[in-house]
């Protein structure tokens, strides 16, 4: 049976694979060189710091922006077999969601077969949920798909026996604050608290609480909110949109940070 809170397997991960699209790969949250750090990258930090000195933590980030699932599938599972850890951190299918006319119960299905094919190879499998989108404009209408996909991920994780990463119930990410200026990626706040949500479901003792709340705002007027809204509609989702409709990513790339698994 899956466990959203917490994994009771006593074993100590030494080794950690992430695979996804933008979300996983960090967009939103760079580093000091330039490349983005994430959520994935701060949970690694946090199952490093579990091993003995001596013992070498391993970890790759295969994440590329924009990917669907079946190129996740192709292009990314295969290496995940390949390098074969201790852990893989598995979220998709977001991108699939949100292109019109798309069916989450076909969208899960394949879903399904890639954490099948994943479980065969690799010892633990976290899957992750979608973001609640309910304060998105425009993306609030998608909240039926998204929870419809949400029930499936469930579901599939408890016949496979993976834990949850549960983004949906994760309520301190609907603070605008969690979300960088596009409002589509986290912010390094955002990624932070992700990481130590993910970090509590694998039994990891977490320096901070994810939940903890944020500091009071001023309050706004709705006119200013309204006038926000608009603005970052023309900058930001309009564009989007019309990339993720072309099938187009915000610069398709291959990350070029830890192509292999490599101590942290």
């Amino acid at each position: 049976m899956a466990d959203d809170s917490t994994f009771r397997d006593s074993d100590v991960f030494g080794s950690y694979a992430a695979i996804g699209d933008s979300f996983t790969e960090g967009v939103g949250d760079p580093g000091p060189d330039g490349t983005f750090v994430g959520w994935a990258d701060r949970l690694a930090v946090l199952l490093a710091d579990r091993l003995p000195e001596n013992q070498e933590f391993r970890y790759a980030n295969l994440a590329v922006r924009g990917r669907l699932l079946d190129q996740i599938v192709e292009e990314q599972v295969p290496r995940a077999k390949e390098l074969a850890p201790d852990l893989v951190t598995f979220c998709a299918g977001g991108n699939d969601i949100i292109r019109p006319g798309s069916d989450p119960d076909d969208v899960a299905q394949r879903f399904e077969r890639a954490v099948a094919d994943l479980r065969s190879a690799v010892g633990t499998v976290l899957v992750t949920t979608g973001f609640d989108t309910r304060g998105v404009p425009v993306l609030r209408r998608l909240r039926g798909k998204i929870a419809t996909y949400n029930g499936h991920v469930r579901a599939i994780a408890d016949r496979y026996g993976c834990p949850v990463l549960d983004l949906w119930s994760l309520r301190t990410v609907q603070d605008r604050r969690a979300w960088d200026s596009d409002r589509l990626h986290l912010s390094p706040e955002g990624h932070t608290r992700v990481a130590l949500r993910a970090g509590q479901v694998l039994g990891v003792e977490v320096p901070a609480d994810p939940d903890q709340a944020w500091p009071p705002l001023p309050p706004r007027g709705t006119l200013e909110v309204r006038r926000d809204n608009i603005q970052w509609a023309r900058e930001y989702l309009v564009p989007w949109i019309g990339r993720r409709l072309r099938g187009q990513s915000s610069g398709d790339h291959v990350s070029a940070k830890r192509p292999d698994l490599l101590p942290l």
